[in-house]
């Protein structure tokens, strides 16, 4: 029966019309993807009312096909202009961009958009074969879990990103943290931190945010002179040597497939944290005098990021499958649309309509694939723009980021927030506080800060529970030790017990 349904997915999908709809979807996704501000979560929902009157399954395969792009194009921006496009490409840029400078901006490219690929690919095997595993393990998760979980990502983004001194970054994420708690609480829905301001009341918009902590320090590193970048040689694809690459680090493909799917089933985390948690744990896992390449140019960084930020999306629409529940904000949106388009997720789904779920894994390999062609032929335009000098470029980036931000919510006060929160980037860069800390902090502070306040309602207050539950103790003793590591403790005690 299961071939079946994978045979009629096929023959629906390659109509001629389909294709057309699935290569139109695609090519916005990636252009949304690419443009700073047109997050993966606004491409599916302005879709979502333009495929209302489209057949079902076009509307379906088109959706997808837009959330696959979305996600993708973000690396281009992210390593052309060190201006991620996405939130889920912005641990993209730690390597991509430097490779762009050392004129490999091309095969960085190639790079992210095959891994891309592969890691929406596995993700798809993932969803076929092991839903009612991941489920289960994600229904283990309870407030506490997440609390810690979004500690624990916060710590290891600053660890990544300020490798001489761990302590910047982790205060970078902390006022990250601070910045999300402004608005009306998630619990009693009481005003913090506005002022009587009714923008603030509704909180700080992500988008802006991240426009301005990566946008503004380079436009003005470049107008101070500070960039000695000038890209002078040829950025060509290397597609031979690309594929030697990925199949060099096909155990680090294939663990951050893993680790995306993973995250992307945990409701609420996303493709973000799933591209640092794996960064983190390739670097942690890679040979000593590989790591201080890191954070240079080392396409080992691309390869992790982009795989697993791509197998989240698979990752999350397993509890949207199983449980209607999303494990990312575009997946929520998805969620609304499987509805609107007559499809029940949860429980029951397998048994009211068996052939969807072969449907949806069959549309996104055939999205991730088409993705993969129409990134390449975009690429060879989109990567001219090494080619030209950026005091020109500048100017329209600029545009670009104003207009990204606007664009969020129509209000000029997502503007104003993306120039205060630029200016503060430009702060950070100075003094060497990195800008991605921070980010991650705004992004997981709603979860952290929710997940306390219930875990703390539920057990009365007391924090007996997080000491006890094995999830939990685990989380701790990864926290502990990340902490010790990065002070030099172990270090020191190894250090006593030699000279003793």
């Amino acid at each position: 029966m299961a071939f079946e349904y994978i045979g009629t997915a096929f023959m629906t999908a390659l109509q001629p019309f389909n294709l057309v709809v699935m290569f139109l979807s695609t090519l916005v996704g990636l252009v949304m993807g690419v443009l700073p501000g047109l997050s993966a979560t606004m491409a599916i929902a302005l879709l979502t009312g333009l495929t209302y009157n489209f057949p079902t399954q076009t509307a379906i395969l088109s959706l997808l096909s837009i959330y696959v792009g979305s996600i993708s194009g973000g690396c281009q921006s992210a390593i052309l202009l060190n201006i991620p496009g996405t939130p889920a490409s912005a641990a993209t840029a730690l390597d991509g961009h430097p490779m762009a400078i050392q004129g490999k901006g091309g095969l960085a490219i190639f790079l992210a958009t095959t891994c891309s690929c592969i890691g929406t690919l596995l993700s798809v095997v993932f969803v076929l074969t092991l839903t009612p595993l991941l489920t289960s393990l994600a229904l283990k998760f309870t407030s506490w879990e997440f609390f810690l979980l979004s500690i624990f990502g916060i710590l290891i983004c600053g660890t990544i990103t300020a490798q001489a001194e761990p302590i910047k970054g982790w205060i970078s994420g902390i006022l990250g943290l601070i910045v999300a708690m402004i608005g009306l609480d998630t619990v009693d829905t009481i005003p913090r931190f506005s002022y009587g301001n009714v923008n603030l009341m509704s909180g700080i918009q992500l988008i802006p945010v991240m426009i301005g902590l990566f946008g503004f320090p380079e436009i003005v590193r470049v107008f101070k002179r500070q960039l000695d970048e000038e890209i002078t040689r040829a950025s060509k694809f290397e597609v031979k040597n690309g594929f030697k690459l990925i199949g060099k680090w096909i155990g680090t493909v294939i663990r951050g497939a893993c680790i995306g799917v993973g995250v992307g089933i945990i409701p609420g985390v996303g493709e973000d944290t799933a591209g640092w948690l794996s960064y983190w744990s390739t670097k942690s896992l890679s040979p000593n005098e590989e790591k201080d390449q890191f954070g240079k140019g080392n396409p080992h960084g691309v390869i992790a990021v982009e795989t697993a930020n791509n197998a989240c999306i698979g990752g999350a629409i397993i509890p949207v499958l199983s449980l209607a529940v999303p494990g990312s904000a575009p997946a929520a949106v998805l969620l609304a649309a499987f509805l609107m388009h007559g499809y029940r997720p949860g429980p029951l789904l397998m048994t009211e309509s068996p052939e969807f779920l072969y449907n949806v894994c069959i549309y996104l390999a055939l999205a991730s694939f088409t993705m993969w062609v129409i990134a390449l032929i975009l690429s060879k335009a989109t990567v001219r723009i090494l080619g030209v000098n950026k005091k020109y470029l500048m100017p329209i980036v600029y545009v670009l980021c104003v207009i990204g931000s606007y664009l969020i919510n129509y209000n000029l006060f997502d503007v104003k927030v993306m120039f205060v929160f630029g200016l503060l980037g430009v702060v950070l860069t100075s003094l060497k506080f990195p800008a991605a800390p921070f980010l991650l902090g705004v992004i997981l502070g709603p979860m952290l800060d929710s997940n306390l306040r219930r875990a703390l309602k539920l057990s009365d207050g007391s924090f007996v529970p997080l000491f006890t539950r094995p999830i939990c103790i685990f989380f701790l003793i990864l926290i502990i030790c990340m902490i010790l590591a990065q002070l030099g403790v172990f270090k020191f005690l190894k250090g006593k017990r030699i000279a003793d």
